[in-house]
């Protein structure tokens, strides 16, 4: 470890770490290069779904290469009139050429006379731009010569188009967004004009680097990256590695005053850091990797790029940002420099005087965090999950305006027909059985290949909707008893439920795998069991307490009507993972300063010397997380928001008060079975010399009244 360090900071070798990580920078560059990814989410069902089987299936059909369009004319609370019925006739055969189609069917009016809709045939397009291109020239052509009227491109194809639209530009709008906000707040933080420059380059080129070799990964696995993921992957990268800086620096500013020469000050940094730098961003990458155990792609896709992000910000913060930083004097913190003997801030740190003030009561203190913690929590009451197609969007795009109109015009699931499979022998069985079902409004045979005939089944439902799952779960059920009971219900509604069940699987998987995880790594990092069960009680509280804060702000402030379906999963993941973070790196700090001046002091010190640092890393973190309120599609403002108040919890409230109060509840039990080391004062105080301290180095007895003292380590260099 030595030799590494001083490879690493010396002055005649740190540069070559700085050249190869240009020269690797340069080569993957050149050998991957550097693209966006523009592409809305896959669906990323597995092969076992009905759904999916129903969709193999239609591949047989001779219809099966397609998809469509629905065009919406809205004359509002007036009826068609016969001019605007023979021009939406006239657009129709633009409309055709558009499509390639020979002809399209007439349009479908309302009992009312005020809505019509024309279906268009498409072909599959796998370009989103070519897509978003052939969707403009079909609602310019279906507007032509009817200003009068409300025209909307809605179905399968509208929604492809705006869900596309959304994720347009997504990487440059959240990493610019990104950047901006880690510069404001690393030049608020270090009040430096140049400091800020050097971590956020050296995170930035992380970031860049992560993208590719995620991209590269999940090509060689046969993963997608869809812009979704890559954008999480963005501000996992710039929020992890951020951190990893904020926290490397404050420790080699801190030894600057302890050590003239600052390359033996970084080799102490780097060395007092990199044992929570690893537990942290090993906790976080191997939390990511639980994802790989999922049903859903998109969950996996999420998982393999997101643990490479976080293994790339380690090695950018402890092998690039060392070197990095020694090159330059101390003048790189200008204008407020480290002077070589000057006063130990730490000891004057508000921080300090907070848990001198915790150490007091720290019962009390405890108890009424718990309070908070609870309080917070009772918002949780009449949590909704589940998010319908047309509740996913911020700002409504065209086609779920389009859909809400043909909603209240045609029964509520005219659009978007479930479609039954069902052996030719059994169709008509089956279809006279559809048609008594409550919930159905129609059923009709559609489509036939040799061996399997579709019925297409309108359901009295909004697109998924709680009913209509509820009516698709019944068809399933029930037509189990029908003919040979090989009936298979798939469709848009169906497609929606699978999703919906895969998530709920891979939540119940994932969430105890995740805590396993992070217990193990906390237990191998501390050596004990007592501080890591304490440390996950408390992450897990803030996370209740987050959602609840954040379920009151949604139906309050921003009027969503529930929680999608990946949220929980996707926030408990960061907010367990990260924010444990801060009390890593707490609580390792307390172990190293409780072997000089005893758990209760050590604490204290532990406390005073990180405390600006962690709350400019949350406050940092949750900002990050927030720019993903960027994107007008409410899943990823909802993901952000419960990581930013869950960050800020922990950073504030569980690290400041909670965690401390809890180590000196339990002394130097809050490390068992890890044995205390005497401290320096103590063998003063007995008249005890090296030798004699060695000699009581023997495990502690737990019955004891008072426990046996365990070795001492060599007296802090300060």
């Amino acid at each position: 470890m030595s030799g590494f360090l001083r490879f690493l900071t010396a002055k005649s070798t740190s540069w070559i770490v700085l050249v190869l990580t240009a020269l690797g920078a340069t080569a993957l560059f050149a050998t991957a290069g550097y693209s966006g990814n523009d592409e809305a989410p896959p669906v990323g069902l597995p092969d076992s779904a009905e759904s999916v089987q129903v969709e193999q299936l239609q591949d047989d059909f001779a219809s099966s290469d397609g998809t469509s369009a629905l065009i919406v004319f809205d004359a509002g609370d007036a009826a068609l009139s016969d001019a605007q019925l023979a021009a939406i006739a006239d657009n129709s055969v633009e409309l055709a050429d558009i499509a390639e189609a020979d002809f399209l069917p007439p349009p479908v009016v309302s009992d009312d006379g005020s809505v019509a809709f024309v279906v268009v045939p498409l072909d599959p397009i796998t370009s989103v731009g070519d897509q978003a291109e052939r969707a403009d020239a079909l609602r310019d052509a279906a507007s032509s010569d009817l200003d009068e009227l409300d025209v909307y491109l809605t179905g399968a194809e509208g929604f492809e188009v705006d869900i596309a639209s959304v994720f347009s530009g997504a990487n440059f709008t959240l990493l610019g967004t990104t950047v901006i906000v880690v510069a404001v707040l690393l030049l608020i933080t270090y009040r430096s004009p140049w400091l800020w420059l050097v971590p956020l380059a050296v995170v930035g080129l992380g970031d860049v680097l992560a993208g590719i070799i995620a991209r590269q990964v999940a090509g060689a696995v046969g993963v997608q990256l869809d812009a979704s993921v890559t954008g999480i992957l963005s501000v996992l990268v710039f929020g992890a590695g951020t951190n990893y800086a904020l926290l490397l620096i404050a420790r080699y500013r801190d030894e600057l005053r302890v050590f003239e020469d600052r390359r033996a000050a970084m080799r102490r940094a780097v060395r007092g850091t990199a044992p929570a730098i690893l537990a942290s961003g090993g906790t976080v990458a191997l939390a990511l990797a639980t994802l790989l155990f999922g049903e859903l792609a998109g969950n996996r896709a999420l998982g393999l790029a997101g643990a490479i992000g976080i293994v790339v910000a380690m090695f950018f913060g402890l092998v690039v940002l060392p070197p990095a930083l020694v090159l330059f004097g101390r003048g790189l913190f200008w204008p407020f420099v480290p002077r070589f003997g000057s006063p130990d801030m730490v000891a004057k740190s508000p921080w300090g005087k907070l848990g001198r003030a915790v150490s007091r009561r720290p019962l009390a203190v405890a108890i009424v965090g718990f309070l908070a913690l609870g309080a917070f929590a009772a918002g949780l009451n009449g949590l909704t999950v589940g998010l319908s197609q047309n509740e996913r969007f911020i700002d409504k795009p065209q086609a779920v305006i389009g859909q809400e109109v043909l909603a209240d015009a045609f029964s509520a699931g005219s659009t978007s027909p479930a479609a039954v499979l069902v052996p030719t022998a059994d169709a008509d069985e089956t279809l006279a059985a559809i048609r008594g079902f409550d919930g159905v409004d129609a059923a009709e045979l559609g489509d036939a290949s040799d061996d399997w005939t579709q019925i297409d089944v309108t359901i009295d439902a909004d697109p998924e909707s709680e009913a209509a799952f509820d009516t698709i779960a019944q068809l399933r059920a029930d037509l189990d008893d029908v003919g040979a009971g090989d009936a298979l219900v798939g469709g848009l509604d169906a497609r929606a439920l699978d999703v919906a069940d895969a998530q709920a699987r891979d939540q119940a998987l994932v969430i105890p795998l995740i805590l396993v995880l992070v217990l193990i790594v906390l237990i191998a990092l501390l050596r004990s069991i007592v501080a890591p069960l304490l440390l996950l009680g408390a992450v897990v509280a803030s996370f209740f307490s987050a959602v609840g804060i954040a379920w009151v702000l949604f139906q309050t402030v921003f009027g969503f009507p529930a929680i999608d379906t990946t949220v929980l999963l996707f926030s408990f993941l960061f907010l367990v993972a990260l924010g444990v973070d801060y009390s890593i790196f707490l609580v390792t700090r307390a172990q190293e300063e409780a072997e000089t001046l005893g758990m209760r002091e050590g604490m204290i010190r532990a406390l005073a010397a990180t405390g600006a640092v962690i709350t400019s890393a949350g406050i940092l973190l949750a900002a990050v997380f927030a720019v993903l309120g960027v994107l007008p599609l409410i899943t990823l403002t909802q993901i952000g928001i419960i990581v930013c108040i869950g960050v800020l919890i922990d950073t504030l409230l569980v690290r400041t008060v909670i965690v401390p109060a809890f180590a000196f509840l339990a002394g130097d039990r809050f490390f068992w079975p890890r044995r205390p080391r005497m401290t320096v004062a103590e063998a003063d105080r007995l008249g005890l010399n090296a030798q004699d301290m060695g000699a009581l180095a023997e495990p502690v007895d737990a019955g004891a009244a008072e426990p046996k003292l365990a070795g001492a380590g060599a007296p802090s260099e300060r």
